[in-house]
């Protein structure tokens, strides 16, 4: 029988949803992928050790993206840090602080947390356990609206993890050393700006406001790469988050000595 209904209300159905595929597996990844992720990103950032290795001045600097640029004056003294600066607890408190702030506010991964932790809603035409949304106009959430100043932030950060990678090339025997971690932090370099670049934000900095292309046509070409780029936001959202755990992780276990050595490549 046809559920029946009257003009302006809704159908009366008790279930939450009629679909039937598997609508709760993304969410559920989404829960078991970034709650490991803050998980572990919490353990690293109140560690506050085992976050810089060189070897014993036998091998190339890696410093940890969580804790870049170096504020600590007790460690990563071969990277030139702001030792001047000397923060006297874990320096990832106060430097994830920013990343984080960007990755909070960003588009794609306020569908992810809505969707998952949230639940609002879990999925396309599933009922959410709300009994209201006010969408993004009160406090907390209208703090969402500072993505694009957060953007700015990233930009600059996204320029120190890349000198980090390149100051991995730097060896006790000049420039030119090549080791896993060396890679490991190019990569992760690379997962950062593409991440970035890929960022709503930047897309309609390049060429949201523009009226007509045809007089700026430097801006279009640079909007298009941007839109390129911003189709895979998601996947690059997720790579570069992964990413920089991976990075730490490889870092801290050669830290601690869990790893005995980081295999040079030439």
């Amino acid at each position: 029988m046809a559920t029946q209904t009257l003009p302006g209300r809704r159908a009366a159905i008790d279930a939450r949803t009629l679909r039937r595929d598997r609508w709760w597996g993304a969410p559920l990844v989404t829960v078991v992928v970034l709650g490991a992720f803050v998980g572990y990103s919490t353990y690293a950032a109140f560690a506050g050790r085992d976050y810089f290795y060189n070897d014993h001045g036998r091998g190339a600097p890696l410093l940890s993206p969580f804790y870049s640029p170096c504020l600590s004056s007790r460690s990563c003294t071969a990277s030139g840090g702001l030792h001047w600066f000397a923060f006297p607890w874990s320096p990832a408190l106060l430097i994830l602080l920013f990343p984080l702030g960007f990755r909070l506010t960003c588009y794609y991964y306020r569908k992810a947390y809505y969707r998952s932790f949230w639940q609002s809603p879990p999925a396309c035409a599933v009922a959410e356990p709300h009994a209201r949304y006010t969408g993004e106009r009160r406090f907390p959430l209208i703090l969402q609206n500072s993505h694009r100043y957060w953007f700015y932030i990233a930009l600059l950060f996204a320029g120190i993890l890349t000198w980090d990678a390149v100051d991995a090339f730097h060896g006790p025997g000049g420039w030119g050393y090549l080791s896993v971690g060396t890679l490991v932090l190019v990569v992760n370099a690379i997962c950062i700006w593409v991440y970035t670049l890929s960022c709503h934000s930047c897309r309609h900095i390049l060429g949201g406001r523009l009226n007509h292309f045809s007089r700026h046509p430097l801006r279009y070409r640079y909007w298009m790469l941007a839109s390129r780029l911003n189709a895979r936001h998601m996947q690059f959202a997720w790579l570069s988050l992964v990413w920089v755990a991976v990075s730490d992780l490889y870092i801290r276990l050669l830290a601690s000595g869990l790893l005995s050595h980081d295999p040079r490549l030439f």
